[in-house]
């Protein structure tokens, strides 16, 4: 498994409306079955995994060869390679993913929402507590999608369209 993008095709974005669909889900635990579930519902452009069974992405990038993948260890992830945090660029918004672990958020989201303050960061996207969340304050959206691997089966689909940010909390 590559650091940091496993997977990343050419994008074919109609370039007079800049329109991208991106899949977010965390805490998979082996659930595969769940993230096929919502790569097909969704048909998202871009999927980003906050951790928790970074495996499960290999199976993702195999069956999907044509979707952008993303992906960061969580804490159950420890012997895989790849980053514990991530950030890049898409559709001219900056993002920070990780997992959630490193920052303590099952305690408070202060320590990882002034991490990504200091950084400038648009979108912030954070796992492990299996609880789906979303706010936005000055600018910065921060999403957890909670686990699509619990009985709850959740995610958030991101659609950035002519740099409009949209984002839904969803249940399988």
């Amino acid at each position: 498994m590559s650091e940091g993008i496993l997977h990343d095709p050419q994008l074919n974005i109609n370039p007079e409306v800049i329109f991208l669909k991106i899949l977010v889900m965390s805490d998979s635990h082996g659930s595969k079955s769940n993230m096929f579930d919502a790569i097909k519902i969704e048909s998202p452009d871009v999927v980003l995994f906050l951790g928790d069974n970074i495996r499960d992405c290999e199976d993702i990038e195999s069956k999907y060869p044509k979707i952008m993948l993303r992906a960061v260890r969580g804490n159950c992830d420890q012997g895989y390679r790849g980053l514990d945090m991530d950030e890049f660029v898409l559709e001219g918004k900056k993002f920070f993913m990780t997992h959630g672990h490193l920052f303590s958020v099952k305690l408070g989201k202060t320590k990882i929402m002034d991490t990504a303050t200091a950084r400038s960061i648009d979108i912030l996207l954070f796992g492990h507590t299996h609880i789906p969340y979303q706010s936005e304050k000055d600018g910065l959206i921060a999403i957890n999608p909670g686990s699509i691997g619990s009985d709850v089966k959740s995610y958030a689909v991101l659609e950035i369209k002519n740099g409009a940010v949209e984002c839904k909390l969803k249940k399988l």
